[in-house]
């Protein structure tokens, strides 16, 4: 594995690959590409190691990948680094290039990038100013809780660095492995809109520098002249114009040569620490000589530079008294008789010290904040003024005034970009020579220099600099010189140009590193509409996505103020660092085995507190802008949530997501839900034919309409055969009922058994499914439509053992019959009826379903209808009453009715069906017999029947086929087979069957089956089963009635009258509930128990039988 790049990896996500390349991280341990076929015979020559010769394949030996594993790193294929794409003389991406061994130490790879990507435009152009507004107190305070937030996100930054290796992206991959796909990509494209925006400030603080302290008469809208909201308008068009040519200027430098770019940073670097190297020794001079620095006050208002020449109203020339410049600004002549502004009148002038020195104990002045509204005057404490309250300001203009409107939380906006840039180690991982001792070093130690610098800054600054001095932004009062260059040695002019190369050099690298973040989320591939800016260059530059940066970049231009642009990275670069604390916090707690980071000095209450904070500087700095950022991360997310490409990065969500499902099984452990949280978790048992598809898709699709209760589904099958030999088929089983719940859009799992049978297959399901308090308690099973078919006869005795063991485990089951005409899930009625039957109380299992079914927009315009049975001795109209109060009490809507079955006797077509019923019961008991038994059985159930047939008159039935041809479709014996049936169980079986197959059958259903259809009989006369013939008399009992079991007699006339009644009401419905009956205790009328259900159902068209789970379900209370 040289380079860390093999040709198994080139294969798998080399450039032509979408996305990263990996959606799995790739790794050097298991089917490593890297050991040749060579290596690979020679690996188990030494006899010692014969035993583990069988699994050379997947399993190399150690010794063969030691090399490979030393050599490691999981760097995303593809990905390279802009001065290795640069120095390729062709132009064009080698196939295979060697990568040059990173190099870089702790010094120039991390600390001092680190340094320059902190220190900034904020330091040289606002802080003396936020000084002057906040107080050294206030000033202190925001200092200190802004560096305290990238402090500890940077220990949290460099667990999270240090566990592993951090290929490029930086901060994006860092999130996005630790968090998941969805949070990587919301946060990367925050940490990119705040880098861009970055640039936008950077740019508009290098125009500020140009046009108002280095070459003002460069201005295209000039300021000379006018006042108030035209000079403002008109500095900000200069803004905008200047800062689009130097935008446009800085992306054709990015994308010409981006190597010129970092070779240049060590330039713009050496400016920043000159520059504040200036500062410092100005701050020593100051306290052994102070500088000369007059600032001119009338009463104890700041004047503006430009309004005066000499500080004075007069000046005395050759015992002459002469007005000046100041008198003829603030009156209409120059004469001393002129009329002249009454607050210049009434002060006097005085000159003032503006930078007095360390020990002229000017910080206690300044300790405490002095905020200012839009367009107030600089005034400086603790000198009296006479101005008449009554009297309006006039020549505000000759004054310096306050620009914006200032506050603590405008501050704290403003400043928080200054201490951004603590990323710029873990960006560049790729090239440090050792990157888990570099990056908590280099970090901490950049954080810890530039905290120290910003908090001494604060601090000296307050005990240097005058207040009216501190507070003028742009240094109007001290004839337009930059405030903190006032205090450079030896020339203010090397804080003005040092600053302006620094903000230069600044807005270069973040055109350089957004374009290249951007391009790493691309290349990932989780935001679909953003894989187009993952291409670029020939060489790999980001042409793409250099172009959308620079676009996003002009809106900041387009704002043009710097105090307006800074709070909106800020809420972008908090947000990304309050997710790199969540991120190692929760890494901490969840203790994933693969949590072992080499930065040992974290804790995920630090971790917690650094989100805390970040949280509450978001809202402090802006809650709009809060909210905006966090509106623009959330739609990221569930965009990659619902579109994006689905990766697994083994992030801590899913740990999440496990230990939360761990502690809600935990509580669901504790006591059966109430009442009123009943919901249906079904368990779905699905049958699969010979290439492991759903036979049955209408069920899910009726489970799906289903779960407007939401709950738990599981759809399971069981697959016949042992787990050795069935696995691959088991497999592929499983695929197809996940494509399938994934078409019916249901929401749930599968699961599938291999068992010997399906029958045991089938109990293990609904024995083990679900895990803990989270286990079905519905089981849903299709009808079987086939049951009377020879081959068939398997099935139907898994049914009705599916029925008993439901009963026995206190499950409700839903036995939907017809399942072919259920509607699918893109069908609508637009009317009709779903019709309840309540026979039998079930929990009120009955009425919950129908309500959770017109949930679905399939049945949400069927109306309910309720119907009940009344018995002869129940008052019908009473029950009708009751039953609307009831369900009036359930807040369920339907329309009711109760049917009257009056006791009747049991007529003739009752005894013929049951008759009918019992001899097929006894044929189809006869088909898992050997096949000489079967023959002799049948044969003699039919000699059984031909008797009974000529002991009737032959006029009453004819057969329509004979009995040859039922025995000729029957199975013939085999010829060789010497099996000999037993004589007693022959007779046994003769006496059970002496009854003859006469029974008069259904319009609906003309034809009654023998042995699976091979004889059938038919009424001549053809009544139907609504034949009021009745048997009173005992004398007219025809001979074969009399061994009928009577209990089979009024079961099966309780199934005629209901389904009689059912029929005449409910044929039009939609959908027909109905209560199962419950199947026999013993096992020998389970063919009967089918009949009976068949009998109960027929002439209906989509009919779903309803088991309780012997509980309640629906409650009247809230």
């Amino acid at each position: 594995m040289e380079n860390n790049m093999t040709d198994c990896e080139e294969g798998e996500g080399g450039p032509t690959s979408q996305g990263d390349g990996h959606p799995k991280e790739s790794s050097p341990f298991i089917n490593s590409c890297a050991a040749s076929d060579m290596e690979k015979s020679q690996q188990y020559e030494c006899k010692s190691m014969a035993l583990f010769e069988e699994e050379i394949d997947t399993s190399p030996m150690v010794s063969s990948l030691l090399s490979s594993l030393a050599n490691y790193s999981n760097l995303p294929t593809g990905s390279k680094e802009h001065e290795e794409a640069e120095n390729n003389e062709e132009g064009a991406r080698p196939s295979k290039k060697p990568v040059k061994a990173p190099q870089l130490g702790t010094l120039m790879g991390v600390y001092l990038p680190c340094i320059q990507n902190i220190f900034g435009v904020i330091l040289f152009l606002r802080m003396t100013w936020m000084v002057g507004i906040g107080g050294v107190f206030g000033s202190f305070i925001i200092v200190f809780m802004c560096c305290s937030t990238t402090m500890l996100t940077a220990i949290s930054m460099s667990a999270i660095a240090t566990n592993g290796v951090v290929p490029a992206g930086g901060s994006y991959y860092m999130i996005s492995r630790s968090l998941g796909p969805e949070f990587g990509g919301a946060v990367g494209i925050c940490f990119y809109l705040g880098t861009t925006f970055a640039g936008a400030m950077y740019i508009l603080g290098c125009i500020e520098i140009l046009l108002i302290y280095i070459v003002p008469q460069a201005a295209i809208f000039k300021i000379e002249g006018l006042e108030g909201a035209e000079a403002e308008i008109a500095l900000l068009n200069n803004m905008r114009v200047y800062g689009t040519i130097v935008l446009s200027f800085m992306a054709i430098v990015v994308f010409v040569g981006v190597k010129y770019v970092n070779k240049l940073a060590l330039v713009f670097l050496a400016c920043v620490i000159l520059s504040i190297l200036a500062v410092y020794v100005g701050i020593v001079k100051t306290a052994l000589e102070p500088p000369v620095f007059p600032v001119c006050l009338l009463g104890n208002r700041t004047l503006l530079s430009k309004s005066y020449d000499v500080c004075a109203k007069v000046i005395e020339i050759d015992n002459e008294t002469i007005t000046t410049k100041m008198w003829r600004s603030f009156c209409d002549s120059d004469s001393l008789n002129a009329t002249c502004d009454e607050y210049f009148i009434n002060n006097n002038v005085t000159e003032i010290q503006g930078i007095p020195g360390v020990t002229s104990g000017i910080l206690a002045e300044n300790l405490f904040g002095n905020y200012l509204e839009k367009g107030m005057i600089l005034e400086k404490r603790g000198i009296a003024s006479n101005v008449d309250p009554d009297v309006p300001t006039t020549n505000a203009n000759r004054y310096v005034l306050a620009d914006i409107t200032s506050f603590f939380t405008l501050l704290v906006g403003i400043y928080f970009p200054s201490v951004t840039g603590i990323m710029a180690g873990s960006n560049r991982s790729g090239d440090l020579r050792d990157a888990q001792k570099s990056i908590p070093i280099g970090t901490i130690a950049a954080i810890t220099t530039t905290s120290i610098v910003y908090m001494s800054c604060v601090v000296l600054f307050g005990a240097c600099i005058e207040g009216v001095v501190l507070r003028d932004k742009f240094g109007e009062g001290v004839n337009g010189n930059l405030v903190i260059g006032t205090l450079a040695w030896p020339s203010p002019w090397v804080i003005v140009f040092g600053s302006f190369f620094s903000t230069c050099g600044a807005g270069l690298q973040s055109l350089t590193g957004a374009p290249r973040l951007l391009q790493a989320i691309s290349r990932d591939g989780i935001i679909p509409f953003l894989r187009v800016f993952g291409h670029g260059k020939a060489n790999g530059e980001p042409t793409w996505a250099l172009l959308l940066t620079a676009s996003i970049c002009e809106i900041g231009i387009i704002i043009a103020s710097l105090d307006s642009v800074a709070p909106i990275l800020s809420m972008f670069f908090l947000m990304c660092y309050m997710f790199v604390n969540l991120a190692c916090a929760l890494q901490t707690l969840l203790r994933t085995p693969n949590w072992r980071p080499r930065f040992k000095f974290y804790h995920w209450a630090l971790s917690f507190l650094g989100m805390s904070l970040c949280l509450s500087l978001m809202f402090i700095c802006s809650w709009f802008y809060a909210i905006i950022a966090m509106g623009i991360a959330t739609c990221i997310y569930k965009y990659i949530e619902f579109c994006g490409a689905e990766k697994e990065w083994g992030d801590g969500i899913r740990g999440i997501s496990l230990s939360a499902a761990r502690f809600a099984l935990m509580r669901l452990e504790e006591g059966p839900p109430h009442t009123k949280n009943w919901r249906p978790q079904i368990l779905v048992l699905v049958s699969m034919d010979a290439e492991q598809n759903v036979e049955q898709p209408r069920l899910l699709s009726l489970t799906s309409q289903l779960k407007a209760g939401k709950g738990l589904t599981i759809v399971g099958t069981s697959v016949q055969g042992t787990f050795l030999d069935s696995y691959t088929e088991a497999q592929r089983a499983d695929q197809s009922l996940r494509k399938l719940m994934e078409t019916e859009k249901v929401k749930g799992f599968s699961q599938v058994v291999v068992s010997s049978n399906i029958r045991d297959g089938t109990s293990h399901l609904i024995q083990v499914g679900g895990l803990g308090g989270l286990k079905h308690n519905t089981v849903m099973v299709s009808w079987p439509q086939n049951w009377k078919q020879p081959q068939c006869y398997q099935q139907f005795k898994n049914f009705i053992e599916v029925v008993r063991e439901t009963t026995i485990a206190s499950l409700a089951l839903l036995v939907p019959k017809n399942i072919s005409s259920y509607p699918s899930n893109g069908e609508r009625f637009t009317e009709g009826h779903i019709d309840m039957w309540w026979i039998v109380h079930d929990g009120g299992m009955l009425m919950l379903l129908p309500f959770l079914l017109r949930q679905h927009k399939v049945w949400r315009k069927c109306k309910m209808r309720i119907f009940t049975v009344a018995q002869m001795d129940d008052n019908s109209i009473q029950m009708k009453k009751d039953l609307i109060t009831f369900l009036y009490h359930l807040r369920i809507d339907a329309a009711v009715e109760v049917v009257e079955m009056l006791d009747s006797d049991i007529s003739v077509y009752t005894y013929e069906k049951t008759l009918v019923m019992e001899q097929r019961s006894q044929i189809l008991k006869q088909m898992h017999l050997t096949k000489n038994e079967m023959e002799r059985e049948i044969q003699s159930i039919t000699d059984s029947s031909r008797g009974s047939i000529r002991r009737k008159k032959p006029s009453t039935l004819h057969p329509q086929h004979s009995t040859e041809e039922g025995i000729s479709l029957t199975e013939k014996p085999d010829d060789k087979s010497e099996a000999v049936s037993n004589p007693k169980q022959v007779r046994l079986i003769q006496s059970k069957n002496a009854a003859t197959p006469t029974s008069p059958t259904s319009p609906t259903s003309p034809d009654a089956t023998l042995a699976g259809g091979a004889t059938t009989w038919r009424d001549s006369k053809g009544p139907n089963k609504g034949s009021t013939e009745t048997c009173k008399d005992p004398l007219s009992m025809k001979p074969e009635w009399e061994n009928l079991n009577q209990t089979d007699v009024r079961r099966m006339h309780t199934a005629l009258r209901l389904n009689e009644v059912i029929t005449k009401k409910s044929k039009e419905a939609k959908l027909v509930l109905l209560n199962m009956p419950g199947p026999p205790k013993n096992r020998v009328g389970d063919e009967n128990y089918m009949e009976f259900l068949e009998v109960l159902t027929e002439g209906l068209n989509r009919v779903l039988l309803v088991r309780g789970g012997g509980r309640e379900v629906i409650t009247i209370y809230s």
